[in-house]
């Protein structure tokens, strides 16, 4: 069995806390608490200067928006952010994860509650974030796992099938019959 390894250390030889420092994750559910979207954001790294905040933004195509409202990055979100749509929500979590500057991502149905438009936005974005990185998507839509290295497919808990999307195309299988229907 081959050894699992980060930055050339057996994962063994890491206590829980320490590997859970190496990952950072963009949820389904969107977490942001009530303070400044500047806070928020800062919450990814909380050594990183306004400057470090505004770039990742703007890697995260956050920046317009933010810029946007009335008081800017200082905009207090109001309690559930319902001040702004869901898919600003979701670019801030991106901003935080692009500033936590981890080593591997969490992306666990991240683009499932917003709408079309806005998931292409944020699937250019994520494809940045997620280079030279170990990424973990778990997702529905193809356009999120399409580019993956390898897609794993599950069913009633179980391995199905396993590959890139085209061998998995190839294949005729269940990932086939699920996009073909």
């Amino acid at each position: 069995m081959k050894e699992s390894k980060i930055d050339g250390v057996n994962i063994n030889e890491y206590d829980k806390n320490s590997l859970r420092s190496f990952m950072g994750m963009v949820l389904q559910e969107i977490w942001l608490f009530s303070d400044t979207i500047e806070e928020n954001i800062r919450y990814g790294n909380l050594d990183s200067t306004e400057e470090d905040i505004i770039n990742a933004s703007k890697q995260a195509n956050a920046d317009y928006f933010i810029k946007q409202l009335p008081e800017g990055y200082q905009t207090i979100l109001e309690e559930d952010a319902d001040n702004i749509s869901q898919g600003q929500k979701q670019l801030l979590t991106i901003a935080r994860a692009i500033i936590s500057k981890k080593e591997i991502l969490i992306l666990d149905e991240a683009t499932s509650n917003i709408d079309s438009r806005t998931e292409l936005l944020i699937q250019k974005v994520m494809d940045k974030l997620m280079k030279n990185k170990t990424s973990f998507i778990v997702a529905h839509r193809l356009s999120t796992i399409k580019n993956a290295d390898k897609i794993i497919v599950l069913g009633k808990g179980r391995l199905i099938e396993q590959g890139t999307h085209d061998e998995l195309m190839a294949q005729k299988g269940y990932y086939y019959n699920i996009l073909k229907n």
